[in-house]
């Protein structure tokens, strides 16, 4: 059994307290009833905080899924190991179509108006757009909402119909080998290089909170970067940590970073 305050007080005052709180709560139920249920759509940070709670209990393990391969918000089933049943993730997917010759529309456009219909993020899994449309991964239950609602991204009329998992191809991410030289493992030092940016750049960015660092918001250009560690930015992608080679002859330090495009 969990020693839920242990937990609790671990997440405390992180933006990770709120959804500590929400798995733990399913984790309890699951371990009462010896079945099976299935949490809000997480984010990689959100699924590490459900690895570390269903880690807690010896009779919990836990599933996920984003409704197809590659998906990076996922919803996280934390089964009891006596249940044998099968799983209901509870996904559906809606494609937004527009007219793509009037409009640019973005991510950002998206989850606004979607936000702006009252619909909370933790329902919503991830947003893939192309030029012309985009496929929404969506809870179930607030499919019909969405279906009857939602018309309109900022100026632009849209028009909505019912898609199928099967139809989303799996995630095929691009990214490209970068080798730089920096003064320091600062997160603003290594962010720099990864993104082709000044470290003052860096810093506001950090600033107004753009920057996650292992989808984590952080406020401080100061933290120590280490292999492994995942450097995200508003608009801009992420940045992977793969290497750290020492220093050079002029006291620089030499780093390999995977660039995700």
């Amino acid at each position: 059994m969990a020693d839920r305050e242990k937990i609790l007080r671990y997440y405390r005052g992180t933006e990770g307290a709120e959804i500590a709180a929400r798995l733990l709560d399913i984790a309890e139920l699951v371990s009462k009833n010896r079945k099976y249920k299935v949490s809000e759509f997480l984010d990689p940070y959100g699924y590490t905080i459900a690895e570390t709670i269903a880690a807690s209990y010896d009779n919990i393990e836990i599933n996920s899924s984003g409704g197809y391969y590659g998906a990076e918000r996922q919803r996280v089933s934390f089964k009891h190991k006596d249940f044998l049943g099968n799983e209901d993730f509870a996904i559906k997917v809606i494609k937004a179509t527009w007219n793509d010759k009037y409009y640019h529309i973005s991510h950002r456009d998206i989850l606004g108006s979607l936000i702006g219909l009252g619909i909370e993020r933790n329902v919503l899994g991830d947003l893939l757009v192309k030029s012309d449309h985009c496929k929404i991964l969506v809870d179930s239950t607030i499919y019909e909402y969405v279906m009857q609602n939602f018309i309109q991204i900022g100026a632009a009329s849209i028009s909505v119909e019912e898609c199928d998992l099967s139809e989303i191809e799996p995630k095929e991410e691009r990214c490209k080998e970068i080798r730089a030289t920096v003064a320091s493992l600062r997160l603003d030092s290594v962010a720099a290089a990864g993104f082709s940016s000044s470290r003052s750049k860096i810093v506001a960015d950090i600033a107004t909170e753009k920057v996650k660092l292992n989808w984590q918001s952080i406020k401080g250009a100061s933290q120590t970067i280490k292999v492994g560690d995942i450097i995200s930015m508003r608009g801009r992608g992420r940045v992977e940590v793969e290497e750290i080679r020492g220093q050079t002859k002029k006291g620089r330090i030499s780093i390999v970073l995977k660039r995700y495009i």
